[in-house]
């Protein structure tokens, strides 16, 4: 296996332009890149469509401010592509006032999207929305008499993920629950970066417990806490 580079945070933000689709892994910041999404609060970096799970915490009347929401507090997204807002006051206020388009997504559906994307798959069918909103604008399939809804995939141009440890080829296992949708993100981008809290030489991870192989990654960062 050949060593992946071990780079900055700083170093590894500057992989990301403006436009891009960027992936942050993670539920309510549990298994989130801290220290990329610090990077990437700093560089400013604008015109960013996220995907994520949701987009943590902010909090109006306490000041609470965490992960992700600190680059929606500086307006670092122009869309939003999540399963929930209900944690993030600013979220809420920007859609509401139409500063940034938020698109909510089932959150079943939102993994098997991208799941499909790292897949090479075309979309998915789900019954979920089926006769609602969720349903506006979109292709419906009968198939053996239920209704099902095309749900295209959503691929990824980075993904920032968050591992417990890596080898130096960039081979990933996870902290219990912070695995959520890491493993699937690292598949869906076309760029994957992984900040560890631990990276290790390579034959030092046994391969049977190996949850994202080093195929999938490009760059490695070194968690600072």
């Amino acid at each position: 296996m050949v060593a992946k580079p071990i780079i900055t945070a700083e170093e590894a933000v500057e992989l990301i332009k403006e436009g891009d689709t960027v992936m942050v892994g993670g539920f309510l910041g549990c298994g989130s890149p801290a220290g990329l999404i610090e990077a990437l609060e700093k560089k400013g970096t604008k015109n960013l469509t996220l995907v994520c799970n949701d987009t943590a915490f902010h909090n109006f009347k306490t000041g609470t401010c965490t992960h992700v929401a600190k680059l929606v507090a500086k307006k670092q997204f122009r869309r939003i592509v999540v399963s929930h807002i209900g944690t993030n006051q600013e979220t809420q206020r920007q859609m509401n006032e139409g500063e940034t388009e938020v698109v909510l997504v089932p959150q079943g559906t939102l993994a098997e999207r991208i799941r499909a994307a790292g897949a090479g798959l075309g979309g998915i069918l789900t019954p979920t929305g089926v006769g609602t909103e969720v349903q506006e604008g979109k292709q419906v399939l009968d198939v053996d008499g239920r209704r099902f809804l095309l749900e295209k995939a959503l691929p990824g141009d980075v993904a920032l993920l968050k591992a417990k440890k890596a080898d130096k080829a960039g081979n990933l296992i996870y902290d219990k629950a912070a695995r959520n949708f890491n493993p699937l993100m690292a598949m869906a981008c076309t760029t994957v970066i992984v900040e560890a809290d631990e990276i290790v030489e390579i034959g030092q991870i046994d391969p049977e417990i190996v949850v994202t192989p080093s195929v999938l990654v490009q760059y490695l960062v070194r968690s600072k806490k």
